[in-house]
């Protein structure tokens, strides 16, 4: 079993069908009880959203994510593509409004304003094809993936409707115990949060440590901790093994600076990352 946050026919849902085609989707209704659906053993695995391409990083996964207590083990990429879902029998002419997540609608702002329909908001995608399935009428239509179409028995008028081709979301697939690769493996990266020392640059001589020994740094994001103005704490991915030489000396330096280190996964990056990172 592997859970996500969202109703069946969510795009984490799909994420979750193509990556794992063997488990069965375990839905919840937040990123928490996702999380508790692992620790409670329901679920071996959990499919949670960090970043988008165009909506950008999902707050609430960034602030759950040091204290879930579950280990990060993989990486996926999705190609958001939005479908126009409506009732069999309605057309293009016929939709006058359009239900679905504020973010999918306003990414479908082109087709809307063709449509000259009025956006409906819901409170997730595969709600919103709920939602047109049940009120069954010819001038309703819902944006979400061909998944949500399939399991509320509507039709696709159209294909991908989102404005930008690259709306990508990216996936962490997060167990309760730690699966490190052997340090040998191709292609590992790391990811860990950590807070600095209340001193005077130490930001800065924290990450020093990552250049000197040439380690490539993806991703560093920063957030408060606690609602407080005082207390930063940062995710960091980096390429690389704890246990690679340069890794293991650039980790060292930053514990010199930091007040806390967690290490939340190794695991190999996923192959959406590696095509779009080779040179062109």
């Amino acid at each position: 079993m592997i859970a996500f946050q969202g109703q069946f026919g969510a795009y984490s849902d799909l994420a979750c069908r193509i990556a794992f085609p063997d488990m069965t989707t375990l839905p919840c209704e937040s990123f928490e009880t996702a999380i508790a659906a692992v620790h409670e053993g329901r679920a071996s695995l959990a499919m949670l959203p960090p970043e988008n391409s165009l909506a950008g990083r999902v707050a609430d996964m960034h602030s759950l994510l040091p204290g879930s207590g579950l280990s990060i083990i993989g990486e996926k990429f999705l190609r958001v593509e939005h479908c126009l879902l409506a009732i069999p029998g309605a057309a293009l002419d016929s939709i006058k409004r359009v239900h679905s997540h504020p973010v999918a609608l306003g990414q479908v702002r082109r087709l809307i304003r063709e449509l000259g329909a009025t956006p409906m908001v819901a409170y997730d995608t595969a709600g919103a094809a709920e939602i047109v399935a049940r009120l069954g009428t010819l001038e309703d239509a819902a944006i979400a993936s061909a998944l949500a179409g399939d399991l509320h028995g509507l039709t696709i008028l159209r294909r991908n409707v989102e404005d930008e081709a690259h709306n990508t979301t990216r996936f962490y697939v997060m167990a309760k115990t730690a699966e490190t690769p052997p340090p040998e493996t191709p292609d590992l990266m790391t990811s860990f949060v950590f807070k600095v020392r209340n001193v005077p640059a130490a930001l800065y001589k924290a990450l020093g440590g990552f250049a000197t020994n040439g380690v490539n740094m993806t991703k560093l994001e920063s957030y408060m901790v606690n609602g407080t103005f005082t207390a930063t704490q940062f995710l960091v991915e980096v390429d690389g093994h704890p246990a690679h030489p340069g890794l293991a000396r650039a980790l060292e330096e930053l514990a010199f600076f930091s007040s806390e280190i967690k290490i939340m996964g190794t695991y190999r990056a996923d192959p959406y990352r590696l095509a779009q990172s080779a040179p062109r």
